[in-house]
């Protein structure tokens, strides 16, 4: 799991992203080479995260019986002003509970 912080790489940028429709999403980058992410993004959830400058988020929405392609957005158009941040959690979770529940999913 790419780490957290308020100062990301030089090689990496910290990027935000909103899910703003009322469906699931997955946000995945699959462009960097040996590098995974893939996260659930719940509606109106905020996600924070660290991502190579290059990389480029795909958000695919799952339908009845698929998930389509809905979106391709480059990382540096995400990109934050991470002194703006006091924690990572201020802006991941959209309301208290959701980081206890976020926490079993990833366990899982």
């Amino acid at each position: 799991m790419p780490r957290l912080s308020s100062t990301a790489s030089p090689k990496h940028i910290l990027c935000h992203y909103i899910n703003a429709t009322s469906q699931i999403q997955i946000a995945r980058i699959s462009n960097i080479p040996n590098w995974h992410f893939e996260r659930v993004v719940f509606p109106g959830q905020h996600l924070l995260f660290e991502a190579p400058q290059k990389a480029k988020m795909e958000i695919h929405t799952n339908t009845m019986a698929t998930s389509v392609l809905s979106d391709s957005i480059s990382c540096q158009r995400l990109q934050v002003n991470s002194d703006n941040i006091t924690t990572p959690f201020d802006v991941v979770c959209a309301k208290p509970n959701e980081l206890e529940l976020n926490r079993e999913l990833v366990e899982l």
